[in-house]
């Protein structure tokens, strides 16, 4: 008998584990980084603003992996920010990717936001500040200057590019990484993050005088400023692990003699553009407002990539890194070299968003809708009297969590709306909800007969 109770006993505790393993992760309330120093409070979300549809009322906010998506009334809701507080029409003018902090009251599931904050500027004395032409010249100094630059931001972000010169001593692991500071502690230290409402350096700073350091700054414009102004690097090994091994779309131009490119071989997935041929290829780079990554080496990451990084960057693009070492460091790191013959056409298609398709996918499925696929309107109703697209669903994107239970979940869902800002919002609300979703980011022109035309967001 015993033996029997054991074996419900364990038998119930295996189903519980079960269940309790296949339960859905918690969503964050807060990016990982910022837990180093801050904890969760109920009732509040914080991440980087994204997006905000004044016809749903909903703010959608990225917090890591995540997104989280907050109702608003615009009579009740405060925004604050440095330099005023006002109500709901002062998020039209808030720039995406701002940090910010949303207080919200919770009802039948329902997040609706009381108030929203944006993080100030980092307040430093203006002794411990530099500006970015100090730090220019600093950087023409070279190792002359007798002082370290500390890029304090993680590992990932560092991978992406930085200040030449810098070494990183991200701020989330200072204890880890704490011998990468000089021996000298009256050595000259400037460290810097990600711009002037980022905490990570002014916080390095303060640890850095804790241990005895005397003769520390902080860059408050950080590597944002620096690339808007100037030309990044990066290493071969950081092109390989954190770009190409990941798939991550981006420009990686070889400046090089296409004879020599021919001889030696080149980086996979290079185009050549010999630096003589640079200014006739800058009108052929992308749109400088998707702020593609570009990245341009030479043979030894001397001066034909610098000179063309920044004629690159000087026509307007504002993310633009020199491999440090160029083709030689590549090799010498053994990495796989191409041969053969490169293209020569600069292209850049940037990476869909979770969930995005594409415009053409979304348009044929649309115009022939197949039995296993519902085509989800999230516009007002007032919109959809203009015009809706045949066999289309229309359920307002403010209804959707009142009404989800109207969408089959045997179908596969592709949201849309005016402009893409609400499809998004819905797609994360329904993918949630275990629906297999996807949305569309384009401007919907639709017809009263159905017919429409979708193009590319302004």
């Amino acid at each position: 008998m015993k033996a029997h109770h054991l074996g419900v006993g364990l038998a119930l505790l295996t189903a519980g584990t079960l269940a309790l393993a296949q339960a859905p992760a918690a969503k964050p309330t807060m990016p990982q980084v910022c837990t180093n120093c801050h904890q969760a409070k109920p009732g509040n979300v914080q991440g980087y603003f994204e997006n905000v549809a004044f016809k749903s009322k909903s703010i959608q906010l990225k917090i890591d992996a995540a997104t989280e998506i907050v109702r608003f009334d615009e009579g009740t809701l405060k925004v604050v920010t440095t330099e005023k507080t006002g109500k709901a029409d002062m998020l039209r003018d808030i720039p995406k990717g701002r940090e910010a902090r949303i207080e919200y009251a919770e009802k039948d599931g329902v997040k609706t936001a009381t108030l929203i904050s944006f993080k100030g500027v980092a307040k430093m004395p203006p002794e411990k500040e530099l500006k970015y032409d100090q730090v220019l010249a600093l950087v023409e100094q070279g190792k002359a200057s007798n002082t370290v630059l500390i890029d304090s931001r993680p590992l990932p972000r560092f991978q992406e590019g930085t200040i030449p010169g810098a070494i990183n001593l991200p701020y989330p692991a200072w204890d880890k990484f704490v011998d990468r500071l000089p021996k000298d502690k009256n050595q000259a230290i400037v460290f810097f993050c990600q711009g002037p409402t980022c905490m990570m350096s002014p916080n390095s700073l303060r640890n850095a005088e804790k241990l005895g350091y005397t003769n520390v700054k902080v860059y408050p414009g950080g590597a944002p400023e620096w690339l808007e102004k100037n030309v990044g690097v990066l290493s071969a090994p950081f092109l390989q692990e954190a770009w190409i091994a990941k798939d991550i779309p981006h420009v990686l131009i070889d400046v090089r003699p296409a004879s020599t490119v021919a001889r030696d071989g080149f980086i996979p997935g290079a185009v050549n553009v010999p630096a003589s041929q640079i200014p006739a290829a800058l009108a052929t780079l992308p749109p400088a407002k998707l702020k593609a990554p570009i990245m341009v080496y030479d043979g030894d990451g001397g001066n034909a990539a610098r000179y063309s990084a920044k004629m690159i960057q000087g026509s307007g693009q504002n993310n633009v890194n020199v491999i440090t070492g160029g083709f030689d460091a590549w090799k010498a790191a053994g990495y796989k070299v191409a041969t053969g013959t490169p293209v020569t056409k600069i292209a850049y298609a940037p990476k869909p968003r979770p969930g995005e398709i594409s415009i053409a996918e979304f348009t044929t499925l649309a115009k022939a809708t197949p039995a296993d696929v519902l085509i989800l309107d999230v516009r007002n109703q007032d919109e959809a009297n203009a015009g809706m697209i045949k066999g289309a669903k229309l359920i307002p994107d403010e209804d959707l969590a009142a009404r989800m239970g109207e969408i089959p979940k045997d179908k596969r869902i592709l949201t849309h709306c005016a402009t893409g800002v609400r499809a998004e919002m819905a797609y994360h609300k329904l993918k949630d909800k275990g629906y297999k979703v996807n949305f569309v980011k384009a401007d919907l022109a639709i017809k009263k007969d159905g017919s429409f035309v979708a193009t590319p967001p302004k």
